[in-house]
């Protein structure tokens, strides 16, 4: 009897649950889940995009600068080194070689010291400060190229509103021809170049300002520190990084210098302003040799490259120093 009782209380028996498996992950599957693997897959876009427009166009330079290529006519075979030899042989390349250097040696310098002297005017927050900011940057949202013709317009001796300018006032008696000569054609390109990005450099020295501390500014005047002491010691050091970006952003769109004096100048007057990019220009397309223009591409990809290498070993001494 008591084996009965016990048998009617005992709770019936149940099977235990069945526990549920994750499936486990194949080595494929957590390489995947890596934070490698994510960081390849966000960089894939970038990098397919760098290889569709940038490596395999550089590859088919570098053999068309190896291969005898009319623009019509297509690869008729290697030919090296007969493109570079005739690039170097050329009447126009030492020419533009020289006026391109000196073109850039004077819109670097006075690009640089105008945009670092406005970034100074407008450095403090007083009233008219953000006005002028913004005055002095507009001219960097306009196109190059309608930069460009906007001052063809205004350098127009005959239709032109600059030359009646000066004739109304007095300063001229004959009407000015701002492009006529090789001289005048390159400073009023400077302007052009200077009007257009002074304000971009601006910005970016401004930026470069703001980040250094004002306690290191008081410091300096409390030790008796003159303005010119503390620029000399304080700004330009500590500024370093953005002058470093400014002369790289200019002596490479310099030594590019293309859309400017093909709408200004069209490489006159007698070939004087004729760049280098120009003078790839018409091997290109107006002797239709690719193969030319191809190896003169080459050479001032390198020349960008040395500089560029030049530049940074530079400024990073300057800094370990």
């Amino acid at each position: 009897m008591q084996v009965k009782a016990a048998d009617r209380t005992a709770p019936p028996h149940r099977s235990p649950p069945e526990r549920r498996t994750r499936p486990r992950r194949t080595p494929a599957r957590r390489w995947w889940a890596s934070r490698k693997a994510q960081g390849l897959a966000y960089a894939a876009p970038t990098a397919v995009f760098v290889t569709a427009f940038f490596l395999l166009p550089l590859l088919l330079v570098g053999q068309m600068s190896l291969s005898d290529w009319p623009l019509l006519a297509g690869d008729r075979g290697v030919n090296a080194p007969e493109n570079y030899t005739d690039a170097a042989d050329s009447t126009l390349f030492w020419p533009a070689v020289r006026f391109t250097l000196l073109y850039t040696v004077i819109v670097t310098v006075v690009l640089i010291a105008l945009a670092l002297l406005l970034a100074l005017l407008v450095q403090e927050f007083r009233p008219g400060a953000g006005f002028f900011r913004t005055v002095y940057f507009l001219p960097s949202a306009l196109g190059l190229a309608s930069a460009s013709l906007l001052f063809w317009g205004l350098y127009s001796p005959t239709t032109g509103p600059l030359s009646s300018i000066l004739e109304s006032l007095g300063l001229v008696d004959d009407p000015v021809s701002f492009l006529g000569t090789s001289t005048s054609a390159l400073l009023s390109t400077v302007f052009l170049i200077v009007w257009k990005f002074a304000g971009f450099y601006m910005l970016i020295l401004l930026v470069g300002l703001q980040r250094i501390p004002h306690e290191v500014y008081e410091a300096a005047r409390m030790d008796g520190a003159s303005r010119g002491q503390i620029f000399r010691s304080i700004t330009l050091p500590l500024l370093r990084p953005s002058l470093a970006l400014c002369l790289l952003l200019c002596v490479t769109g310099s030594l590019l210098a293309f859309d400017q004096f093909f709408i200004l100048t069209k490489g006159g007057p007698d070939n004087s302003t004729v760049t280098v990019v120009q003078l790839i220009y018409r091997e290109a397309f107006q002797r239709l040799d690719l193969g030319t223009a191809a190896a003169l591409s080459i050479i001032v990809l390198a020349v960008l490259l040395l500089l560029n290498v030049l530049q940074f070993r530079g400024l990073r001494r300057a800094d370990e120093s």
